[in-house]
């Protein structure tokens, strides 16, 4: 049976409602998708292992690090700018340092730019793979490996990319709940001391 006149058009209104909200719902991992594949944005690829093939040209990698409002951490590169030849693995690392008094938890974000170098920055190893933690008045360094693809040189916009700059920006999350249990007890220990 056919639906007819006001109920054919409220059931293509839901329909078109449910389409859209199944859209906005996977339009996000689409998008990170996209950007991890094609390098879009600055996104970097990942990697297992750097290629074997190893070109005489180098390239200038600079590195940035910042942090977002709320973040209390300290952070940066502990080198600023490196050269590496093509397809040759690198290793580079940057510096944390938790000044206050409590445990903080943090995730980075990143990229690189210019945007369309993004698809030939490739990360073997990162700290940005995981959450970090970091104790009071604990200091660490952070490494990353990458490696920058070979077939840049052969991109019609990639072989006009001499210098890419890696950035990356910390900001807090929850700590952990292994973490955040510690810290409560030795808070509820502290004030039973009193």
């Amino acid at each position: 049976m056919a639906l007819q006149g006001p109920a054919k058009t409220v059931a293509q209104t839901v329909s078109v409602v449910i389409f859209m909200g199944a859209l906005a719902w996977a339009s996000v991992p689409l998008y990170d998708w996209f950007c991890r594949v094609t390098g879009f944005g600055g996104v970097t690829g990942v990697s297992q292992v750097a290629p074997e093939d190893v070109l005489d040209q180098t390239i200038t990698v600079r590195f940035d690090g910042s942090l977002n409002n709320h973040m209390p951490w300290e952070f940066k590169p502990v080198v600023r700018e490196m050269e590496v030849r093509i397809g040759e693995s690198g290793l580079a690392f940057y510096e944390a340092y938790n000044p206050t008094n409590r445990p903080i938890a943090g995730s980075a974000s990143y990229n690189v730019t210019p945007y369309q170098a993004g698809g030939f920055f490739n990360k073997i190893q990162c700290f940005c793979f995981e959450e970090q933690v970091l104790q009071p008045g604990e200091r660490v360094q952070m490494p990353v490996t990458f490696y920058v693809d070979p077939e840049i040189v052969d991109d019609r916009d990639g072989k006009h990319i001499h210098t890419i700059t890696l950035s990356y920006t910390f900001y807090e999350i929850d700590l952990p709940e292994d973490t955040a249990s510690v810290q409560d007890s030795d808070a509820n220990s502290d004030t039973s001391l009193n």
